[in-house]
C-alpha cells in the first residue's frame, strides 16, 4: 500500500490521522476544520500518563491533548495556525527545526511579544524543508514543555518513499508520584544546576507503552521525537534492522552507522525505515536503554496475516531538501563559545546555596529574554557569510545545543567520536568535548542559540545572533 496521496493544491493542514497513520495518537488527531486557518489552543486538560486505568493527571495540552495534535502540511504548502492562550500565564509556539521566517519564530521578547491568557497569535508560514518537525512554548519552557505542551509538525515529501505506515512516536518524560499527580518544583536549582528536569515515566505519544499493528512484510517509516525537557533518549529498536533515514528533518543515508543505539538529545528527531521481515505473530520491540532498560512500545505482527509475500526492494532515500548551502570548510567568521558553570557532582552544595546564573556562555550570561535581545549578540553576520562556531563544553554534564532558523554541519569534534555527515538543528555535546558546527547564515532576523535542557536555558545557557537582512 503506497501513502495517501495528497492533492498539491490544497493549502490545508492535514493531521497524522489523515495520513494512514495507525499509532494511539491518531485516534486523539481528529481534524475539526480544514481550511486556510487551523486553530490550536494551549489549555488546562488531564491525561491518563500512567495507562488507561490509571489516573488522571492534570498537564497543559496543545488542545488539551498530550501530545498536541499531529499537524501535516505537504511541502510546498502554507502552515497557517491561529494560537489561543488559555493557560494562566503567557505563552507562544515556537516551530522547532524550521527554517522559518524570523518573525514566526515564536520566541518571546526575541521575535514577538508574548501570548498572554486570553490572547492570540496567527503563525503563516511555507516550510521550506520536508521532514519531520515538532512546536512547543519558548516562553517559561522549563515549566511549560513537561507539563505537557509539545506536538509533532510533519511536512510531507512531494514525493515520499513507499511505506505502508508513517508513524509519529513523540516521547516525553514526567515527573510524577504514585498517584499521577505532577510534581511541583518547576525551574528548581538542583535541576538547573545538574541534567536538567528529568522525569520518572516515560510516554510515548502520552502512553506508557504503544503497541503499533503491523503486517509480516509491511515497510513502516518511524518518525522518532525527543520531546523531554533534559532526557537523552537512548533508543533499540530490537530483533529489526531499521536504517536511518533523516537527522533532524534532513535526509540522510540511509544508514546503519549510528552504532547499537540511536542517541537523541532533547529536541533531536531521527526518521527510521523498517521492513517487518519475520513470520506472523512476531514482534519488534522498541527499548530506552539509557539507564535500566524500558520497553516502550512494540511493533506487532498480524497473527496471521501479511502484507505481501515478499519485504520491498523500492529504494528508500529522501530527496535532499534545497537551498541547504554548504559552509565554507576554512570558515569566514569563528565564534568562539565557552560553556562554563554548573555542579561540578551530583552533591555539590557550594553551588546549589548560591545565588545568581548558574551557567555561562564566554564568562556572561542573561537569563531574561527581552534584556538579553536589546543587548549585545553573540556574533552577527551579513546574510551568506559563513559561520564557525566552536563549542567548548567545561561543565561536568552534557548540553543539547540548539540553533534557531538554521540547520549546521558538525565540522570537528575534540574528545568524543567523529563526526557522522549530517545536518543538524540540535547537537549533544559531552563533558570536555569541544564540537565545531558550521552553517551559512543566510536567514535574516534575530536568532537563538541555546541548550535544549530547557531548565539549563533558564538558568544561563542563552544567547542570539543576528543575520543581516
Amino acid at each position: 500500500m503506497q501513502p495517501k496521496k495528497f492533492n498539491p493544491s490544497r493549502r490545508a493542514v492535514l493531521m497524522g490521522a489523515a495520513a494512514s497513520v495507525l499509532t494511539p495518537l491518531a485516534a486523539k488527531a481528529v481534524l475539526a476544520n480544514v481550511g486556510p486557518m487551523r486553530d490550536l489552543e494551549a489549555r488546562v486538560a488531564t491525561a491518563r500518563l500512567m495507562g488507561a486505568t490509571g489516573p488522571q493527571t492534570p498537564v497543559w495540552g496543545f488542545d488539551g491533548t498530550v501530545p498536541g495534535p499531529v499537524l501535516r502540511v505537504r511541502h510546498g504548502e502554507e502552515l497557517a495556525i491561529r494560537f489561543a492562550n488559555k493557560l494562566p500565564e503567557g505563552s507562544a509556539v515556537h516551530w522547532h527545526g524550521i527554517r522559518i521566517d524570523n518573525r514566526m519564530d515564536g520566541v518571546p521578547g526575541l521575535t514577538q511579544t508574548v501570548v498572554a491568557p486570553g490572547s492570540g497569535f496567527d503563525y503563516r508560514y511555507t516550510p521550506p524543508d520536508a521532514g519531520t518537525f515538532w512546536y512547543h512554548p519558548h516562553e517559561r519552557s522549563f515549566e511549560q514543555v513537561p507539563r505537557g505542551l509539545a506536538g509533532a509538525l510533519i511536512v510531507e515529501e512531494q514525493e515520499p518513499p513507499q511505506a505502508d505506515q508513517d508513524i509519529v512516536l513523540l516521547i516525553s518524560d514526567w515527573r510524577l508520584g504514585t498517584d499521577g499527580q505532577m510534581a511541583g518544583g518547576f525551574g528548581s536549582r538542583h535541576d538547573q544546576a545538574h541534567a536538567g528536569r528529568l522525569g520518572n515515566h516515560i510516554t510515548v505519544n502520552g502512553e506508557p507503552f504503544v503497541t503499533l499493528p503491523v503486517q509480516a512484510n509491511e515497510r513502516v517509516r518511524l518518525r522518532l521525537i525527543n520531546a523531554c525537557s533534559a532526557r537523552i533518549l537512548r533508543l533499540q529498536l530490537e530483533g529489526a534492522q531499521p536504517k536511518l533515514i533523516a537527522v533532524d528533518g534532513q535526509p540522510v543515508g540511509p544508514t546503519t552507522s549510528y552504532g547499537e543505539a540511536l542517541m537523541l538529545g532533547p529536541g533531536n528527531r531521527f526518521d527510521l525505515m523498517v521492513d517487518m521481515v519475520g513470520t506472523p505473530g512476531h514482534s519488534f520491540v522498541l527499548a530506552e536503554i539509557s539507564g535500566e532498560r524500558q520497553e516502550l512500545g512494540r511493533l506487532q505482527f498480524h497473527a496471521t496475516d501479511r502484507r505481501r509475500a515478499e519485504p520491498l526492494v523500492a529504494p528508500i532515500a529522501l530527496a535532499p531538501n534545497p537551498l541547504l548551502l554548504e559552509p565554507d570548510p576554512k570558515g569566514e567568521l569563528i565564534v568562539p563559545l565557552l560553556m562554563t558553570g554548573g555542579a561540578a557532582n551530583e552533591m555539590d552544595m557550594k553551588v546549589l546555596m548560591g545565588t545568581g546564573s548558574v551557567w555561562q556562555f564566554n564568562g556572561k550570561t542573561t537569563m531574561d529574554m527581552a534584556a538579553m535581545g536589546s543587548g549585545e549578540p553573540l556574533f552577527r553576520a551579513p546574510r551568506g557569510r559563513s559561520v564557525h562556531v566552536r563549542i567548548e563544553n567545561r561543565t561536568a554534564w552534557p548540553h543539547a545545543m540548539h540553533v534557531h532558523g538554521h540547520h549546521f554541519r558538525l565540522l570537528a569534534r575534540e574528545n568524543g567520536p567523529a563526526p557522522q555527515p549530517f545536518w543538524w538543528d540540535t547537537l549533544l555535546v559531552q563533558p570536555g568535548e569541544t564540537s565545531t558546527i558550521g552553517f551559512v547564515a543566510d536567514n535574516p532576523g534575530k536568532w537563538m542559540l541555546h541548550c535544549h535542557m530547557l531548565d539549563h536555558q533558564a538558568a544561563g545557557m542563552d544567547a542570539w545572533f543576528e543575520v543581516a537582512g
